[in-house]
């Protein structure tokens, strides 16, 4: 998902230095007990719920644009928003990509009471990088990645509260939104990279062609690589830069809940995601939830485009942490 030696991610070691390094997403479960003196107005986020849709859509192999793994999932995720009372809209197209080929683009979204005006935008990527260019053995970095936390995990985590929404509907519109083509940036083992902008293909298409006339958003929240266990959702630069106000809504609440742990009051890097389009076309002002590192080459988990990134990887304390903390924001929202 973000895309391996395509961005680079900037942490910061001290109050004056910055450290850049290439990038594209201690303790136990313990850390998602909810503050004693916090009442939630959410619903009980169901972590079992949400692992179990990541796992479905691991168990498609992977979803990479153009295979009948990527297709029969896509079926799976449309079928899923519309048995949760989402009004679902599908977008179709073809895009040229960096080596000069044409790859399909299926954006997947679903609205909750779409006659609203005000409306708040979730969203994550689907698809899965064809490409484990993270391997250090050579003849590995040619196969595509599970992606159970690079993909599956914030759809994991947004299918649960689609399916929240449906039983109790917040006091604004909801759209979520699985972008597609969003991981499958020039691998990092070419010798020739080619300019331009090859990540985030279908958040591109879709800030420029919106699913409705002018969409506008109050704001929006990604997820991204949530699901590792002892993730640490750092204040991601782009979503300061872009939505500051966003960010302190959700790190606040996050601490209110009892999830501080899981998102520290500390910036991470710059990280070209979804959430960047959006807000480069003014749809939302977007923020990006994303498991960020400061101890890893990468920057981000070590399973991160490797043939790791399978179920071993996803962890419910992290899921309900990042989903919890989602749904309370929006149903707060009035």
């Amino acid at each position: 998902m973000k895309r391996a030696g395509m961005f680079s991610l900037v942490v910061a070691l001290t109050a004056g230095m910055l450290l850049t390094v290439s990038c594209n997403s201690c303790q136990s479960g313990k850390r998602s007990t909810v503050a004693e003196t916090y009442q939630p107005q959410s619903p009980a986020f169901n972590a079992d719920s949400a692992y179990r849709y990541v796992e479905e859509q691991v168990a498609f192999g992977p979803r990479v644009p153009g295979t009948a793994a990527h297709e029969a999932c896509g079926d799976f995720l449309t079928a899923k928003l519309a048995s949760f009372g989402a009004k679902v809209t599908e977008q179709r197209a073809e895009v040229t990509h960096y080596d000069g080929g044409r790859l399909p683009i299926r954006n997947i979204i679903g609205s909750y009471a779409p006659e609203l005006e005000k409306r708040v935008l979730l969203f994550a990527h689907w698809d899965t990088r064809p490409y484990a260019d993270e391997e250090s053995d050579e003849e590995r970095q040619q196969q595509p990645i599970a992606g159970a936390d690079d993909g599956a995990s914030g759809v994991g985590v947004l299918l649960e509260i689609a399916r929240q929404l449906q039983l109790q509907p917040t006091e604004v519109g909801i759209d979520i939104i699985f972008f597609d083509l969003e991981d499958w940036g020039q691998p990092s083992f070419d010798t020739q990279m080619v300019e331009g902008d090859w990540w985030c293909l279908g958040s591109q298409y879709w800030a420029a062609h919106p699913h409705t006339d002018d969409y506008k958003a109050a704001y929006g929240i990604l997820l991204d690589m949530v699901g590792s266990p002892n993730a640490t959702f750092l204040k991601e630069e782009y979503s300061v830069q872009y939505a500051s106000d966003v960010v302190e809504k959700v790190w606040s609440t996050a601490a209110r809940l009892g999830y501080g742990s899981y998102f520290p009051a500390r910036r991470g890097g710059y990280i070209t995601d979804d959430h960047l389009p959006v807000n480069q076309q003014k749809r939302a002002p977007s923020i990006n939830i994303i498991n960020l590192k400061r101890d890893t080459p990468t920057g981000f988990g070590p399973h991160w485009h490797t043939l790791n990134d399978d179920m071993r990887n996803i962890d419910r304390n992290s899921l309900k942490a990042s989903g919890q903390t989602v749904m309370e924001v929006i149903y707060l929202e009035r």
